[in-house]
C-alpha cells in the first residue's frame, strides 16, 4: 500500500506484521500441511521473492522445515512459542524506549557473528 511523501519523509509509516510474522502464522494455522513458497505468497497475499527470503531465514532458526520446494512449519511448536514471545517482548521493549540505536549497537556488538550468519555450516 502506498503512503504520502509527507509520511515516508517524517518516519510515520505504518506497520503491519512482518512477511516472517505472517509465514509462520500461515503455516501453524495450517501445521498439518506443507506449502510451495508461491502457494504460501498467494495465501498471505506477498510477493513470492519476499516470502522465499523470509522462509530461508526462518528455516536458519529452525522454525520451518523444507523438502525440495515444500516448506511447513517445525513439528518443534515449543521453539516456535519461545521465538513469538521472544518477539512480543522485543517489540514491546523498542516501544518503551525507542529501540536500539543502531551506531550504538555496531561500537558494542561482539564481533562473533551469530551461527545462522557463518558461511562454515
Amino acid at each position: 500500500m502506498p503512503v504520502s511523501i509527507d509520511d515516508f519523509e517524517s518516519g510515520e509509516l505504518p506497520r503491519g506484521s512482518s512477511v516472517p510474522k505472517q509465514v509462520l502464522a500461515y503455516l501453524y494455522s495450517h501445521r498439518e500441511q506443507a506449502f510451495t513458497r508461491s502457494e504460501i505468497a498467494a495465501g498471505i497475499d506477498e510477493d513470492p521473492n519476499t516470502v522465499g527470503t523470509a522462509l530461508s531465514r526462518l528455516k536458519d532458526r529452525d522454525l520451518v522445515r523444507h523438502k525440495r520446494e515444500y516448506w511447513a512449519i517445525t513439528d518443534d511448536l515449543d521453539r516456535v512459542a519461545a521465538a513469538y514471545d521472544l518477539h512480543t517482548v522485543t517489540e514491546r521493549l523498542d516501544e518503551e524506549d525507542g529501540g536500539i540505536d543502531a551506531d550504538e549497537w555496531e561500537s558494542t556488538a561482539p564481533e562473533t557473528p551469530h551461527p545462522s550468519e557463518r558461511d562454515d555450516r
